[in-house]
C-alpha cells in the first residue's frame, strides 16, 4: 500500500517547522506528514490517532526519531486533553489532515470503501457503532436525514427507501450489499462518480461523528497554539471545509459587521487573537492530482496566532 500525503509542500511551507519546536500532527494516519516535519527540523512532534493500526505502524517512525516522536491513540477532538495529560500546553504548530487514510479505504477488511466487498464497518477507532448498526436500526427518514445532511445526497428518500425494503428481506452486511442497493435506486451516473459516493461518505461521517470532532480539534488547536504558532488544516469534501473556513474567519475576526439595528454593532469589537495566512485555499497542483487522483479535492487553509510584536504595531 502506497500512502501519498496530500499537499505535502504546501503543508510544510504553511506549517513552517522550526528547530526546537513543539508541533503536533492531529491525525497521523500513514505518516506522510510526521516523516517530512521530523525531517525538515529538529523539532518534537507530537501525533494522534484513534485508529489502533495507524500508531501500531507509527512505531517504526518513532523508533526512527527516538525521543522525538511521540504516538497517542485518540481522537483528535480531544487533542487538548490528551496533551495537557502529558504536560504539553503549547504548540508552535497543528496539522489536520481530514478524512480517511488510503490504508482505511485500501483495507476491505474496514468497510470504508465500496470499491472493494468487506464487512460494512467503517470505524476508525474500531469500537462503537458500525455501519452496518447504522443501516440495520435508523428508521426510514433518519437514513433519508443522514445521507442528505452528510452525504448531501439530492435523492436520499429513494435511496433509503431502497435500503429499508432490502433489509426486510435479509440483513445489509457487506459493503458490496449496500453498493449494489444505491446502484439499483439511482439513475445512471453522468459525471462518472460511483451513485453510492456520497451515501458512503454521509455514513461514515456519521459513524466517526467526523463534523463533531472537526469541532472540537479546532476550538482545542487555537487554545494550543503559542503566540505565532500556525494551524494548517487540508479538508476533503464541502462539509468539512465549510466548517473550516467559518471558524477561520471567526478567529480571524473578518466576520461581516452586524446590523445597524442589531444591538451587537454597539459593543467594541473584538481584537482578532489570529491572521489568516491563506485568503483563499490553496489547491493540489495540476501535476499532484494527475500523480495522485485521491488529491483533487483537496482544500488547505492555515491561521497564525498574532505575536505580541504585531499587536503593538496595530
Amino acid at each position: 500500500m502506497n500512502h501519498i500525503p496530500v499537499m505535502l509542500p504546501e503543508v510544510l511551507a504553511a506549517l513552517a517547522p522550526r528547530a526546537c519546536g513543539i508541533y503536533l500532527d492531529a491525525t497521523f494516519g500513514g505518516g506522510g506528514y510526521a516523516a517530512a516535519i521530523l525531517g525538515q527540523a529538529a523539532c518534537t512532534l507530537w501525533a494522534i490517532d484513534r485508529d489502533p493500526d495507524a500508531i501500531a505502524r507509527g512505531a517504526a517512525l518513532a523508533a526512527a526519531y527516538p525521543g522525538r516522536l511521540h504516538l497517542i491513540e485518540g481522537s483528535f477532538g480531544d487533542m487538548l486533553a490528551l496533551l495537557h495529560a502529558r504536560g504539553v500546553t503549547a504548540l508552535d504548530g497543528v496539522v489536520l489532515d481530514l478524512g480517511i487514510s488510503s490504508f482505511q479505504i485500501d483495507d476491505p477488511s474496514r468497510g470504508f470503501s465500496f470499491r472493494h466487498d468487506g464487512p460494512l464497518d467503517m470505524r476508525m477507532s474500531r469500537d462503537g457503532t458500525s455501519a452496518a448498526d447504522l443501516v440495520a436500526e435508523l428508521d426510514e427518514a433518519e437514513l433519508a436525514d443522514t445521507l442528505y445532511q452528510f452525504g448531501e445526497e439530492r435523492l436520499s428518500r429513494r435511496i433509503a427507501r431502497a435500503i429499508v425494503a432490502a433489509r426486510a428481506e435479509a440483513p445489509i452486511t457487506t459493503t458490496g450489499q449496500l453498493a449494489a442497493i444505491i446502484r439499483g435506486a439511482m439513475p445512471p451516473s453522468r459525471d462518472g462518480i460511483h451513485p453510492a459516493t456520497r451515501s458512503f461518505q454521509a455514513l461514515r461521517i456519521r459513524v466517526n461523528d467526523e463534523l463533531g470532532e472537526i469541532t472540537r480539534a479546532l476550538a482545542a488547536a487555537v487554545d494550543l497554539l503559542a503566540p505565532g504558532g500556525r494551524l494548517v488544516v487540508v479538508s476533503f469534501h464541502s462539509l468539512e471545509d465549510r466548517l473550516v473556513k467559518r471558524f477561520f474567519v471567526e478567529a480571524t475576526g473578518r466576520m461581516p459587521a452586524p446590523s445597524r439595528h442589531d444591538p451587537r454593532g454597539l459593543a467594541a469589537p473584538r481584537v482578532a487573537d489570529f491572521q489568516l495566512m491563506t485568503v483563499r485555499a490553496l489547491r493540489p497542483t495540476v501535476a499532484e492530482t494527475a500523480g495522485n487522483p485521491r488529491a483533487r479535492s483537496a482544500r488547505l487553509r492555515a491561521i497564525q496566532r498574532k505575536t505580541p510584536d504585531a499587536e503593538a504595531q496595530r
